[in-house]
This record gives structure tokens, sequence and C-alpha cells, in this order.
């Protein structure tokens, strides 16, 4: 069965563009032109990976990327015509996984769909390991085959970018990850712009396992090195 792509833009070019070039790659593609109706097709629809622009009507983008996340885990790359820090940042920071600047290249965005859907396939899915350990490290646990990190017993709901990052630091507990060396291994990609995409993403993370995450006792930054998370 062939992976569905939902590609949400008020430009109606824009979407025809994306979907021809997703299709020649052997992608379903599902077609949304404002943020309410492109939710519901992520809810509704057997999705895989949005696509989706700031700027539409009904519901802008980001909010569409915030009431998505409630439901579901799915990778999200934000679209838009801006370039500035403040905005990737924010888009980042209310869930989506990557972001794409317009005007883009059309490989450069085929090439960052099939990183997503390799990570939310492979680290999204128990049956893809074989391992059955169990890393305990104080307060926290990580189960390898389920790729799944509990606190304090709970289990700790990642999306697919996040369980790379704590795949990667919880298997090698107490080591200093460079900002970049993370984005090359869970990306997959070149580490363009990379600090302050994994910087957001290590925020988010801490947000979610540290009992007071302006005072972390786990997932720590090394100033000037890079990030890891404490052995305990």
């Amino acid at each position: 069965m062939r992976e569905c792509i939902l590609v949400a833009d008020d430009d109606r070019e824009i979407v025809a563009a994306i979907a021809i070039l997703l299709e020649k790659e052997g992608y379903e593609v599902l077609k949304a032109y404002d943020g309410l109706q492109a939710l519901e097709l992520a809810v509704e629809r057997r999705v895989q990976l949005l696509i989706v622009d700031v700027m539409m009507p009904k519901l802008d983008g980001l909010s569409a990327v915030m009431k998505l996340r409630e439901r579901r885990n799915i990778p999200i790359i934000v679209l838009s015509a801006k370039s500035e820090d403040s905005d990737k940042i924010l888009g980042l920071s209310i869930g989506a996984d990557d972001y794409v600047t317009k005007p883009f290249h059309p490989q450069e965005l085929v090439a960052r769909v099939r990183s997503q859907l390799r990570r939310y396939n492979s680290l999204g899915d128990a049956r893809s390991s074989g391992e059955k350990s169990l890393i305990r490290n104080g307060r926290l646990a990580y189960s390898t085959e389920e790729r799944c990190l509990y606190a304090d017993g709970e289990p700790i709901r990642l999306t697919a970018t996040e369980t790379g990052i704590v795949d990667l630091l919880m298997r090698n507990l107490g080591r200093i990850f460079p900002a970049e060396e993370i984005y090359q291994r869970v990306w997959g990609g070149e580490a363009y712009a990379a600090e302050n995409t994994v910087m957001v993403h290590i925020r988010r993370i801490r947000e979610k396992i540290e009992i007071n995450p302006k005072e972390p006792e786990y997932l720590k930054v090394v100033w000037g090195i890079g990030y890891k998370i404490e052995k305990k």
C-alpha cells in the first residue's frame, strides 16, 4: 500500500505542483486548501505525513498543527514564505518536525519527505526491532522494542522526531552529541542551520520528561558542545 501524504495550502497551484512531484515518487496525495479541511483529513484519513502552509484561511497552518498534535503523531513539514529564525522556531515549537522555506527546490522537499517517513516508519513501529531490552536511568526507562520512553512508569507521548532524539541519547547515556551530529543522525540529512532546529526539539522533550524543565535533571545542554542525557 502506498504511503499517503496530505498537502495543505490555499494556493492551488502550489498544491498541484507538490502533488505531481510526490505522485511521481510513488506516494498517494490528498489535497486541502484551508486549515480546517487539512485537520479533518489528517484525523479521518490514512495519512502518514502532512505538508502544511502557515498562512491559510479558516484555520492557519500553525493552529492546525497544534490541534493535530493532540490527536496524532505523524510527521509534519511546515511550508512558509518567511525565512526568519523566529518563525521557524515557532513552527517547530508547536509540534512541526521540519520546516521548508518557499521557494524551495523540489528535490529538497522530496528528500525531507523521505527522511521523515523513514524515521516515522522505523521509530514509530514496535515491530521494527527484535530487541527486547529496557534501558533504565533514574526516573526514566526506554524500551528499545516499543520505541517508548517512560517517566516515573508513565509513557511519554513523543513525536517520531522526538523519539529519534531520545533513542539516540538513551542508547548513549552520558555521551555529548553536538547539534550537527544529532541532526545528521536523526533527520538523516546535511546539518544546515541545525542548532535552532535541534534546540527546539530538545526543549519540547525536556518539557515532557523533566519535573522542572528550567532546571533539567536529565536532558542537559553542555554549552558550546552539545546535548546529553545525564547517566544516573
